[in-house]
């Protein structure tokens, strides 16, 4: 016998599908975007279906939030790679001018 409730997928599939005339509305460039936060929402798919919530709207904003969330996370880890670089390359720089001084 078949479930007679949806799965989540489903009724994220459902919600998208609702949503399919403002995704039309947006500017081009952010339709991308939109279809980037369901991806989201589908990443945690597993979960959310386990949570079984009576709107499932609520769970699929919580996995986007978590999806940004890590992204976050991965651009601030870059940020410090790229300022711990930047400032080796300063004190390298800093300590060869030095060097310069000395020798002349």
């Amino acid at each position: 016998m078949g479930r007679t409730n949806p799965t989540y997928r489903d009724a994220l599939r459902a919600i998208e599908e609702r949503w399919a005339e403002f995704r039309r509305a947006l500017r081009r460039r952010d339709q991308p975007r939109f279809d980037r936060l369901f991806e989201y929402a589908r990443e945690h798919a597993d979960a959310s279906g386990l949570l079984n919530h009576q709107n499932p709207l609520l769970p699929a904003l919580l996995s986007i939030d978590l999806e940004q969330e890590a992204r976050l996370d991965d651009h601030e880890e870059r940020l410090e790679e790229l300022e711990r670089a930047l400032k080796q390359r300063e004190a390298s720089h800093e300590q060869e001018h030095h060097q310069d001084g000395a020798t002349e």
